[in-house]
């Protein structure tokens, strides 16, 4: 027992001090464990077979499923666009919009994806981010209690009553305790926190791919040149390839899009749009070929191949909804002076072939340059192509910069396709399969992650990048301490103790014990491994009690989630520090009244919703 309560107490500081990974300090606890001799093998490595960690592992894939088709892009510019310039509404909706949104995408995906069109609702409501910001970092938190997915705890609590043979939860049963402290929340930053909430001064504006599209469209003059040409009954393009034609060479014209128009191809569930066509792309009466060239280019191509010329569009929205989806994007490419593409003469709107991306427009000493250009050191580009291709651009050409992140950009595409209703498909599914216990949990989610894989939803290549391998490898490394407290003793130890000091006087007091301690550990540590560790005492100070275990393993859950006074006792907290300028205290000031309030409310409702 010594040993083991060192062993904890140096994990607990480790994690506190934050100097080292959490997924570090819980594997280096793991491997002491085995190597004082508490645990055997098997013990030491359970925690990596153990269906909560595949479970929550698989949850990542569908998270980052709804974020790549546009979901979670698009629920945040909704909730902002809802609120208009009301500053009141605005605090509401993104309060409960990432409550919402966080029962079924992961908490860190939802601040990830609101943050941005939240600093700039604030900033156009005339009021800070960090008026804004707080609220939806707590609300996410908050509602992860909604759904037994919504947070890795709320798995945690259920699969320890499964594992020792009591009733799990059910998906929306946490609702129950969720949905009354997320009314909480909400009225508490309305009436309450607003007035607590700091004001911070703060000139970091993170990444908005609308803001940056906008910088883009006026920096560089993207719209000119650009021209819409519709195929006539009488043209020659008609039922043929482009590669037969050979545009940029021989006419000094980019194809940069396809639209499909002719009823009897659309009923044939043809795509829309071609995004980025290719020499294979068949081309069609009555089709729209969004291209680049010189007014005297695009001229010469209309009169020549009979094509009916449509005003192009101007304003900013209307050209970034032609320029960028879900699959093609835009980047900024800067050319250093060891780069390959030195001296090259190319014209803009041409395509790199190497690496399948279009040189769209440039810029060079800030001022944008068009025609055929020889590319100089310093030069600057926006470019088009897949999301995939930007990325991986600097691999191919060595010496260029790629501005900004295309992986964080392509997630804040709000345009939905085939892909997006496939993956809201996918994730009714899992809540059905849930709800009605078609199937167990880690199979549930697992099944829908593997239908995210395979229908494109999350690419197959991406499929790791999208789980937080911190977490799964941190709750996995921290399961086997859960079993050596219940094998030396010190869990029954503590559980005793609980009983002994509060449970002589009344469950409900031992409930509140448990709340504040729990409640404590969350505020230094991860909210997952504070579950881990505080579970099995919790179940076994409900049996030793002889009452029920489940309000006791739901409080674990709600108290873990009650990291409001720090900004390292979650991700979500310490993501919204820097973006509103938030300062240690201004948490404690803001969450400790909500912490309140929610312990109150736990303490009431448990006990009347799940009887001991």
């Amino acid at each position: 027992m010594t040993i083991l309560l060192s062993i904890l107490t140096i994990t607990i500081i480790l994690f506190v001090w934050g100097k080292l990974p959490p997924d570090v300090v819980a594997l280096m606890s793991m491997i002491t464990l085995y190597l004082t001799g508490i645990l055997d093998v098997q013990e030491t490595l359970s925690g990596f077979s153990n269906t909560t960690v595949i479970m929550i592992a698989a949850l990542f894939i569908i998270g980052e499923g709804l974020a790549r088709t546009g979901w979670t892009a698009l629920a945040g510019q909704k909730f902002v666009g809802w609120a208009g310039k009301s500053i009141p509404k605005l605090l509401v909706i993104v309060t409960l919009g990432a409550s919402v949104l966080s029962g079924f995408v992961s908490n860190t995906g939802t601040v990830a994806a609101l943050l941005p069109v939240t600093v700039s609702a604030a900033w156009t409501a005339g009021t800070l981010p960090s008026k804004l910001l707080m609220p939806v970092a707590f609300g996410s938190n908050t509602g992860g209690l909604l759904t037994l997915t919504g947070t890795p705890p709320n798995i945690i609590a259920s699969n320890t009553l499964v594992e020792n043979n009591f009733e799990g939860f059910s998906f929306f049963e946490f609702g129950l305790i969720g949905l009354p402290l997320l009314i909480i929340a909400i009225l508490y930053f309305r009436y309450v926190g607003y007035r607590l909430l700091p004001k911070r001064h703060t000139n970091e504006r993170p990444a908005d791919i609308d803001a940056e599209m906008h910088k883009w469209i006026e920096n560089y003059s993207v719209g000119d040149n650009m021209y819409r040409l519709r195929i006539r009954s009488m043209s020659p393009l008609q039922n043929t390839k482009m590669g037969h034609w050979n545009f940029e060479k021989d006419h000094q014209i980019s194809v940069m899009r396809l639209k499909r128009r002719h009823p009897s191809m659309l009923k044939q569930s043809t795509p829309e749009f071609v995004e980025l066509p290719d020499s294979a792309t068949e081309m069609r009466y009555h089709d729209i070929l969004t291209v680049k060239g010189s007014p005297e280019a695009v001229d010469k191509l209309s009169m020549k191949f009979r094509l009916g010329v449509i005003p192009t569009p101007t304003e900013k929205d209307t050209l970034k909804d032609e320029l960028i989806s879900q699959e093609v994007g835009m980047a900024e490419m800067l050319i250093t002076p060891n780069s390959a593409l030195v001296g090259k003469t190319i014209n803009l709107g041409n395509y790199l072939r190497k690496i399948g991306v279009q040189l769209l427009a440039a810029s060079r000493k800030n001022k944008p340059l068009s025609g055929r250009i020889r590319i100089e050191a310093g030069d600057a580009f926006i470019i088009r192509g897949p999301w995939d291709n930007i990325s991986n651009l600097k691999t191919l050409y060595e010496n260029v910069l790629i501005s900004g992140s295309p992986e964080a950009m392509a997630k804040n595409v709000a345009k939905l396709n085939t892909r997006s209703y496939i993956a809201m498909a996918t994730l009714v599914l899992m809540i059905a399969l849930l709800v009605f216990k078609l199937l167990p949990g880690a199979i549930a989610a697992l099944v829908c992650g593997g239908i995210m894989l395979l229908s494109g939803c999350v690419p197959i290549s991406k499929a790791y990048k999208g789980i937080s391998w911190t977490s799964v490898v941190m709750i996995a490394a921290m399961i086997p301490m859960g079993t050596a407290l219940q094998k030396t003793g010190v869990a029954e130890l503590a559980a005793n103790g609980l009983v002994d000091m509060l449970g002589s006087i009344n469950p409900t007091v031992l409930l509140a014990g448990i709340f504040l301690l729990t409640t404590a550990f969350s505020q230094t540590i991860n909210n997952s491994a504070t579950a881990v560790l505080m579970a099995p005492i919790a179940l076994l100070a409900a049996t030793t009690l002889g009452v029920s275990p489940k309000p006791f393993l739901i409080t674990v859950a709600i108290s873990a989630s009650t990291a409001f006074l720090t900004p390292v006792g979650t991700t979500t907290n310490a993501m919204v520090m820097s973006a509103g300028g938030y300062k240690f205290l201004d948490y404690v000031k803001v969450g400790g009244p909500l912490l309140v309030l929610f312990f109150i409310t736990t303490v009431a409702l448990v006990p009347l919703i799940w009887k001991f």
